[in-house]
């Protein structure tokens, strides 16, 4: 018989093997729901299986039960995000110290002002100089173990009044060559995979947090690495504008237990702007106790005392006449002769004044005195 392509039969024909047509046969195809499905249970393998070639597709569950993980998928809490709420802040951040009741410092390593520092903290100005991408280490106190899974949180805000509800960011151009994910942020925590960075909601404030570690053994502080990534004079970003760095000891809520602040600059060379600032503040200083000595005792004015007085002034003074009450003979007479006698040591000078010197002749070069009208020669 010759052979039939099944492209060229149509679908109303019947086929060899089929008692009915395929279009009537897909009609009968009812599709069950899904919520129809009965979910299929356990039941034993002695009314299951027909033949025992079905041992390799049934699963005993007492196996499933003691082979299976249920912990196999879930993260350390350390790498967990998803429960982590970031706590909401506040428009106008806090920055005065509060060292709670944990007794919460801060201490800086003592460096000079040198220019090849990288990092140095003034204690007189409460500000810390650093190198753009250089890490500055902090040493935190606590007077007492706070509770577990305590944080440290570091915000950056500016200082001034006029730009505190602006955002510390970081400016383009060091933005853009960094790949970072989180590389709009300003503060950086160095030396530790646990770091976690954050954007508020609402005020759209940075922050970055690293679990309190306690002190190791034999040490009193624990160590945390901060490093800023943006000189404060970048354009775009801080543009010159003082910032505060805010660190705040927390609990994973959100609770703060105590907080610190200090004032950060970015620059080039830190040595050198702390001793130039340093300066500048103590010659302040000093000037504003000038100006309060100079208010309370007047000095005398020098300039007035070392004008010679004119001719004219001279004159008009002498013609003013002054009237003197004296008590007792004795002390008018004597005063009198005081007065005579600077009458006439007044008039001497005047005298004097008017009669002409006669200017001096130079002599000539061969050593002969040139004569004067009237004068007569030695030799005559």
């Amino acid at each position: 018989m010759e052979e039939q392509s099944l492209d060229n039969l149509p679908l109303t024909q019947n086929l060899p093997l089929s008692q009915d047509s395929f279009i009537q046969l897909w009609d009968s195809v009812v599709t069950p729901s899904i919520s129809t499905i009965p979910t299929v249970t356990y039941v034993s393998n002695e009314t299951w299986r027909p033949d025992s070639n079905m041992d390799m597709l049934l699963i005993n569950d007492q196996a499933l039960t003691e082979g299976f993980d249920e912990n196999l998928f879930e993260l350390p809490p350390e790498m967990s995000t998803k429960d982590v709420v970031t706590p909401p802040s506040s428009t106008v951040p806090v920055t005065t110290d509060y060292p709670g009741e944990y007794g919460f410092q801060l201490r800086f390593q003592k460096s000079g002002t040198a220019k090849s520092v990288t990092s140095t903290y003034s204690e007189l100005l409460n500000k810390l100089y650093c190198q753009l991408a250089k890490t500055s280490p902090v040493e935190v106190l606590v007077s007492k173990e706070p509770p577990a899974c305590a944080i440290l949180r570091a915000t950056a805000v500016y200082k001034k009044t006029e730009h505190v509800a602006d955002v510390v960011r970081r400016c383009p151009h060091h933005q853009n060559e960094d790949a970072a994910e989180h590389r709009s942020h300003l503060i950086r925590v160095e030396g530790s995979q646990r770091a976690q960075y954050f954007e508020d909601l609402h005020t759209k404030r940075q922050s970055v947090t690293v679990p309190y570690e306690p002190p190791q053994l034999g040490s009193e502080m624990t160590t945390i690495l901060l490093s800023f990534m943006c000189n404060s004079s970048c354009m775009g970003g801080m543009n010159r504008r003082p910032i505060l760095t805010i660190l705040t000891l927390e609990t994973p809520e959100g609770l703060v237990l105590g907080r610190r602040c200090f004032e950060v600059r970015v620059c080039a060379c830190p040595g050198r702007d702390r001793k130039t600032e340093e300066a500048n503040s103590a010659k302040m200083q000093n000037g504003t106790k000038q100006t309060k000595k100079r208010k309370s005792n007047p000095a005398p004015d020098m300039t007035s005392a070392k004008k010679p007085k004119s001719a004219s002034s001279a004159e008009e003074e002498d013609k003013d006449v002054y009237v003197l009450h004296v008590r007792g003979r004795e002390r008018f007479e004597m005063l009198k002769k005081i007065n005579d006698g600077l009458e006439l040591l007044d008039k001497e000078s005047k005298t004097k004044t008017k009669l002409t010197v006669k200017q001096e002749v130079p002599l000539p070069s061969n050593g002969k005195r040139l004569l004067q009208r009237g004068e007569r020669s030695d030799s005559d």
